[in-house]
């Protein structure tokens, strides 16, 4: 690999992932749970994804593999561990596509009302089990030419949302602290339910950590960057949402939470906005949910060829197109019937249990690695190898206990289910089964 990508090259990379627009889709759910203290839920999802953020930097200039924090795991500790993570992480792979194609059909129904959603749904998903099917691939230019038309439309709502603010409240809207407390409906216990939910606006930062092989700098500037983004994630939708909610004050008026941003829009800008918006976000579910859809298919095909899933159905390769044609229909037929048996907030929030599972076995990984493993240097950083990613683990698992007790129960019975595979499966080979991250 040439060392050629500088800093902002990988900031630039990591706001492409986690995206200008992330906060879009949460933002009136994460009201109604934090009731009105979306902010602060952001506020709070930063601070334990950037704690985090420092652990994927420091383990990444260890361990610079395309596996990610499946290699961390496995490697910091065993084999078993990094199982059982994987195959909550591989929870996670599924339910990304599920959750875009959700976010699609019900971005579709606020634009079209009068089409069944099932009909909707079926759409979304066989646009993206379609190009899935032929092997076709979202480039680089492609996320440029995306990313560009995102920020103009959220740069058209900021300009177009400071006015009307300005214009309606002075500047003491500007001022206010309402979207921050609220004293008639804080509580700790709805902040951290929120959190929770409020934790998907950063999924993809750790995709900072990939190319860690093509950085030049990488102790430093993989490090900082992961923190960059986290930093400028976090601030950048707390601002978008504070405008929102100083349009929107009171959650309990939003009658679809899932797409309220849009109503706010709408407010703002008039229909030309809400539609922009409503573009938008289906573009943006489209293509992370195609995404999404091309690494689930990939892991599946992956796991199939190494013998841990049946490798005659998951292994198989379609000799014409060079394509896991069985798993793309798996993985579809899984989305679609996702779609019509899940809300949307629930399927976030069993795509966060596995992602919060990553999130603390990084922080743990980089204890164990840098706190307590021998020091050639003798220069131990207390603060740095033990207190950071100590905080972030905890941070992590405070949001991690602010999902839903189902949502808990749902992603323990999940791990369970690996636990057991893995004993049977590692007795069958008569050696540790492993799950290859490289290509997904």
């Amino acid at each position: 690999m040439k060392r050629v990508l500088g800093l902002w090259d990988l900031v630039y990379y990591g706001v492409i992932l986690t995206s200008p627009i992330a906060v879009v889709p949460m933002f009136g759910e994460a009201q109604v749970l934090s009731r009105g203290h979306a902010v602060v839920t952001l506020l709070a999802a930063m601070v334990a994804m950037t704690a985090t953020a420092v652990s994927f930097g420091r383990m990444a200039t260890v361990y610079p593999s395309a596996g990610s924090v499946y290699t961390y795991v496995s490697r910091a500790f065993n084999p078993q561990i990094g199982f059982v993570l994987g195959w909550a992480m591989f929870l996670e792979y599924l339910f990304q596509p599920l959750q875009n194609s959700l976010y699609a059909a019900l971005t579709i129904q606020r634009l079209l009302p009068h089409i069944p959603f099932a009909l909707l749904s079926a759409v979304a998903v066989g646009f993206m089990t379609l190009l899935c099917w032929f092997g076709i691939r979202t480039n680089a230019r492609a996320n440029q030419v995306l990313l560009a038309f995102m920020s103009i439309v959220m740069i058209g709502f900021v300009g177009e949302a400071i006015w009307y603010i300005f214009a309606h409240q002075h500047w003491q809207g500007f001022l206010s602290t309402q979207p921050l407390y609220d004293p008639r409906t804080f509580s700790v216990r709805v902040i951290a339910a929120g959190t929770a939910l409020a934790a998907t606006t950063f999924i993809g930062f750790d995709g900072v950590s990939i190319l860690a092989e093509e950085v030049e700098n990488p102790k430093r500037n993989v490090l900082l960057a992961s923190v960059l983004v986290c930093v400028f994630t976090g601030l950048f939708a707390a601002f978008q949402v504070f405008l929102a909610v100083r349009i929107w004050p009171d959650y309990r008026t939003l009658v679809n939470p899932e797409t309220a941003f849009m109503d706010v829009a709408r407010v703002v800008g008039g229909y030309n906005l809400f539609l922009a918006f409503g573009v938008v976000l289906l573009v943006s579910s489209l293509a992370c949910g195609l995404a999404g859809l091309l690494g689930a298919v990939r892991l599946l095909y992956g796991m199939g060829r190494d013998n841990v899933l049946p490798r005659k159905i998951f292994g198989h390769l379609n000799a014409e197109r060079g394509n896991p044609t069985y798993n793309v229909a798996i993985a579809g037929g899984l989305a679609y019937l996702g779609t019509l048996t899940m809300q949307w907030e629930r399927s976030v929030e069993i795509l966060n249990f596995g992602a919060l599972m990553a999130f603390m076995a990084v922080n743990l990984a980089a204890v164990k690695h840098f706190g307590f493993s021998p020091d050639p240097d003798g220069k131990r950083k207390i603060l740095l190898d033990v207190i950071v990613p100590g905080l972030g683990f905890f941070f992590c698992l405070a949001i991690f206990l602010g999902l839903q007790g189902s949502t808990l129960v749902a992603g323990a019975i999940w791990c369970v289910v690996g636990m057991v595979y893995v004993v049977l499966k590692t007795r069958a080979l008569g050696q540790p089964v492993v799950i290859d991250f490289s290509e997904s």
